[in-house]
């Protein structure tokens, strides 16, 4: 190697690059011209270079994406392609593929129906595989369908690189996903696939009609749900309580929310011997009306109707915490400032620990920042938050806002249902890999915030959860153990992709 390629550091590769969406750029630059160097800086530098290649950059670059001077890095199958998708497929350049993140550009974040730009979030997700869980990039698709977009402002963009009409619905919409499903099916048969960034309705539908079909998850419903269960087990821990003895209130009741609320549900079924219904009802949610509930029920949406139960209407988040006192507050709303001083106010007069998890993505959605959290509950609250926050100084000590990131889940559970070629990922798979996560923490972590391990060691994180999940998917007879596996954990660490030595 050059000795410039040898002295390649990530100060070098930013040089010049002053903002965010700067050095997203210098990173796809890197990756276009020097594949090998920009491996190695993903994966020694994951931690520093994750804010970039994914959220909260990721958002900015997928609304720009039609107009930004980068290569796209994955594989558009359009709406006009109906009826050779397979070939599409068969002509990549690339045939061992592994794992595909897939979106349909409708829900990119809190952002909405971005189109083709969708295809950004594809991109960086599948990174996440390579820098967390070892997944060779050389067997890692990202793709884009490319169904139109509703989104006016797309629509008359002269320099829009998707397609220009309004997006297939109904009976046209799913045969198209079908016919690439079945492409998929025929091309690559033991390939994880990865729902990503659908519409609610769509993302419910999708992974209900597939998930029996092909290796797949939709990492906004069940990646999700798996992190927040993981970070509230966590909070448990430090509390000594109980999940089952919790009141859980959501803001928002999207796909996220009531993936989160269900998976929540399940692990409380499991656990402490109750019917799925009565732990649905531990389970609250509040969405752009007021309460989810039974006088609703009519006029509700398929997939909030499990969670309508016979409580009061409020109308509002404030009313909602003062009549149920939740033990939990989690927003999945994307409504800035949504959980006002008021609001943690009173979460912090009815608990002496409050759990506020403000989730939305990217930072500009979230309900609240740590620092309105932590000084609105005079530093009581355990917090995690889908973006990054940085850490507080009080009289004290220091006290670190818990990032809620999805990369510690998806990743290992990916990787491990690829090695064991599993045919199915089941609801369980994501509660084991909640509850392993939320045991790596140490106590002194966990009472100064830190819920999670340190990103800086994903890799043994993800070793540890592959481990765990390749032998709960083998011994639930969902996956393969394969003949040269002795141990899982030492396996998973062998097989994961070494960085390039530069």
């Amino acid at each position: 190697m050059s000795g410039s390629r040898k002295d390649l550091d990530l100060e070098r590769v930013f040089q010049g690059a002053p903002g965010d969406l700067d050095k997203y750029l210098a990173l796809r630059k890197l990756q276009k011209e020097d594949e090998d160097a920009f491996y190695a800086i993903l994966m020694e530098h994951t931690e520093d270079v994750l804010p970039y290649v994914y959220t909260p950059t990721v958002g900015e670059a997928c609304q720009k994406y039609s107009h930004l001077p980068i290569e796209t890095k994955g594989l558009f199958i359009t709406a006009d392609d109906r009826g050779r998708i397979l070939e599409k497929l068969q002509e990549w350049p690339r045939q061992n593929i592994r794992v595909v993140v897939v979106t349909d550009g409708e829900r990119i974040l809190g952002l909405g129906d971005l189109g083709a730009g969708g295809m950004g979030i594809s991109e960086g997700k599948i990174l996440l595989y390579t820098a967390a869980a070892g997944v060779n990039p050389e067997e890692c698709l990202p793709i884009c369908l490319d169904v139109g977009t509703n989104n006016e402002s797309l629509l008359r963009d002269p320099g829009y690189r998707g397609l220009k009409q309004r997006r297939l619905t109904g009976e046209e919409y799913h045969s198209f996903v079908d016919e690439f499903i079945s492409a998929i099916r025929v091309w690559q048969p033991h390939l994880l696939f990865q729902f990503e960034d659908f519409g609610n309705l769509n993302a419910f539908y999708l992974l209900h009609n597939y998930r029996e079909k092909l290796c797949c998850f939709n990492d906004d419903i069940q990646g999700t749900a798996a992190i927040t269960l993981s970070a509230i087990l966590a909070s448990l821990r430090l509390k000594k309580e109980r999940l089952v003895d919790q009141t859980i209130l959501f803001h928002g009741a999207g796909e996220a929310g009531v993936g989160c609320g269900e998976l929540i549900a399940i692990a409380m079924s499991k656990w402490y011997d109750i019917s799925i219904n009565d732990a649905r009802k531990k389970v609250l949610f509040l969405d752009s009306k007021g309460t989810v509930c039974a006088s609703r029920i009519n006029s509700l949406q398929e997939h909030k109707k499990a969670f309508a139960h016979d409580v009061p209407f409020e109308p509002d988040l404030l009313s909602a915490v003062r009549t149920f006192k939740p033990n939990i507050l989690i927003g999945v709303s994307t409504v800035r400032g949504a959980f006002s001083a008021d609001v943690i106010k009173e979460m912090a007069a009815s608990n002496d620990r409050p759990i506020i998890f403000p989730l939305s993505n990217p930072t500009s959605k979230s309900e609240c920042t740590f620092e309105e959290a932590f000084h609105g509950t005079e530093g009581r609250v355990l917090f995690a938050s889908g973006s990054p926050f940085p850490p507080l100084e009080s009289t004290t000590g220091t006290f670190y806002p818990a990032q809620s990131n999805n990369a510690y889940i998806f990743p290992a559970i990916g990787h491990a249902a690829v090695l064991c070629k599993a045919s199915y990922i089941p609801d369980g798979a994501f509660v084991e890999a909640a509850r392993c996560l939320s045991e790596m923490s140490s106590e002194p972590d966990l009472a100064v915030g830190r819920l999670m391990p340190p990103f800086s060691n994903i890799r043994d994180v993800s070793a540890t959860i592959m481990a765990h999940i390749a032998e709960y998917l083998c011994s639930s007879n969902f996956g393969t153990k394969p003949e040269e596996v002795k141990d899982w954990k030492e396996f998973s660490r062998k097989i994961m992709y070494q960085s390039p030595k530069l």
